[in-house]
């Protein structure tokens, strides 16, 4: 009724009130025009008064019903109930800026990375005595001798006519960008690995799953299988194709053979692995008459995970990961990343893996900035501060990557006149704050320097969140941030505590656990 009442009202102040809010625009009209109009008013109002009659008598018939019927709450409730489900959603979704290791609100400064107390001073003295620049150069290049003999020797004893075919290795990670500053040394290499003829690789980019981002599913095909006869008919003794002649000598092979999954076409990273596990240790028993240190097999489980003990008792751990390249780039997609490879996640999906454009875009930006720029101790920093925390507290979902790709977008967006070596405490700074919204520095980044030929199918693609993983497993997202939460209270500690520190004017260090 009261609803019926506030419209009756509002009906009447407007036919009372709309000569006055609404003077006449012409008032020369004719008496017969003035009529017309006041006709037409009246007809008007009386379609408004009888809806409005209409509607009073179904409020009162409605209110007359309810009033003999028990309240009904559940309209209440189911409104609560699909509220709540629309607010789950929204928080669990995999928008980059949601994700958060840093709580903005009630968060004591002694979390907080804009409030880590590290002087200029202390940090670059720590730069200064945790550099390996001149070990790394001479273990490079052992580590290169070697692995060219290693994959020479496989080439040796290959079956070239039904065995993979294997390529140079790419220098990759933190000892070939000179950045490495923890123990033990660690040399990553990728190895490109082909099929032999006439089958090659497939690359289906699209249909993957959320959880599967920056990862892409890779088919085995043969030459002539699609738009040929020759792979589809058998041509006869005396035909051949001009096309792809070989087709005709070869007999197609099972997938098995071929490295895929069991019944598909689908190239496995499990048959990938354990071919090369094979074929790396057959390597090495040709050639390990020619070294006298101890080699053995890190992890089983990862292709390729070497551990090397020299005789001066130095140990190196050397990472060949077999990778496939994309078309004629520099990305390849990989069996698993050295900084993960306790885990193997979806046999038919392969990582991609940008480590060659991140090698090119560091010395890019290496010749730009300042003569002793800081962009490298940041990452020595904040790395050897994860690997020190990982030891304290335990392995988190949080990697040495995601502290790289926060440096790769703050070296995209900042002057180069910026990262000189005295704003180094700045720069850690937001290198620590930038982790709360960590997508993909190369994928969908339009910014990237032109210089880098990275494929267009890459810079047109949708942005990838680093840290998907972390906002569909809750638990996995509490135990990252706890990491790093406790990494920053123990910065200025961890820091201290390995940089040299003067005695009776004799200086001394702590640096036994880093060189």
């Amino acid at each position: 009724m009261q609803g019926a009442f506030a419209r009756l009202c509002l009906v009447v102040a407007a036919a009372v009130f709309n000569p006055l809010l609404f003077p006449h625009e012409n008032t020369t009209l004719p008496e017969h025009d003035d009529q017309i109009r006041m006709r037409e008013h009246e007809e008007r109002l009386a379609k408004e008064q009888a809806q409005l009659d209409k509607d009073i008598s179904q409020l009162e018939q409605r209110h007359e019903q309810e009033a003999h019927i028990e309240p009904d709450y559940s309209w209440y409730f189911w409104s609560a109930v699909s509220w709540v489900i629309f607010l789950c959603i929204e928080l669990c979704r995999g928008n980059v800026s949601e994700f958060c290791l840093i709580e903005e609100e009630n968060e004591s400064e002694a979390t907080c990375p804009k409030t880590v107390a590290l002087s200029k001073d202390l940090l670059q003295n720590f730069c200064d005595r945790c550099t390996l620049s001149h070990e790394n150069s001479r273990l490079k290049e052992f580590v290169e001798g070697f692995a060219d003999n290693l994959l020479e020797a496989y080439r040796g004893i290959q079956d070239t006519e039904v065995d993979m075919e294997v390529s140079d290795f790419v220098g990759i990670g933190s000892m070939f960008e000179s950045w490495q500053v923890c123990k033990p040394l660690t040399c990553d290499l990728i190895v490109p690995f082909s099929l032999p003829d006439p089958y090659y690789f497939q690359f289906c980019l699209s249909d993957i799953p959320p959880n599967m981002q920056g990862s892409g599913v890779i088919q085995v095909s043969r030459f002539g299988d699609e738009g040929c006869l020759c792979g589809s008919a058998n041509l006869g003794d005396d035909l051949i194709c001009l096309l792809h002649p070989s087709n005709n000598l070869k007999p197609k092979r099972s997938p098995d053979e071929l490295l895929c999954s069991e019944n598909t076409n689908v190239l496995s990273k499990h048959q990938v692995m354990k071919w090369f596990q094979i074929s790396i240790t057959k390597s090495w028993r040709q050639i390990c008459h020619k070294y006298d240190f101890d080699l053995t097999f890190r992890n089983l489980d990862a292709a390729g995970a070497f551990k090397i003990r020299l005789p001066s008792g130095k140990i190196l751990v050397l990472n060949l990961i077999p990778a496939l390249q994309f078309q004629d780039s520099d990305a390849y997609f990989v069996t698993h990343f050295p900084s993960n490879c306790d885990s193997f996640p979806e046999d038919s999906y392969w990582p991609l893996s940008f480590a060659a454009y991140e090698k090119t875009l560091l010395k890019y930006y290496t010749k730009r900035l300042p003569q002793n720029s800081c962009h490298l101790h940041c990452l020595q920093i904040v790395t050897f501060l994860h690997r020190k925390q990982t030891g304290l507290t335990g392995k988190s979902a949080l990697t040495g990557y995601h502290f790289k790709t926060a440096l790769f977008h703050l070296l995209i967006n900042k002057r180069p006149y910026m990262w000189s070596i005295d704003q180094i405490d700045q720069r850690l700074r937001d290198v620590l704050d930038f982790m709360q919204r960590l997508i993909h520095a190369l994928v969908g980044n339009v910014k990237i320097p032109k210089e880098i030929p990275i494929p267009p199918v890459f810079l047109k693609a949708d942005p990838v969140n680093l840290f998907r993983s972390l906002v569909l497993d809750r638990t996995l997202y509490e135990g990252t941030r706890a990491h790093f939460q406790e990494m920053l209270r123990n910065a200025p500690a961890l820091l201290q505590e390995y940089t040299p520190i003067v005695t009776n004017g004799v200086m001394c260090l702590r640096l036994n656990e880093i060189l």
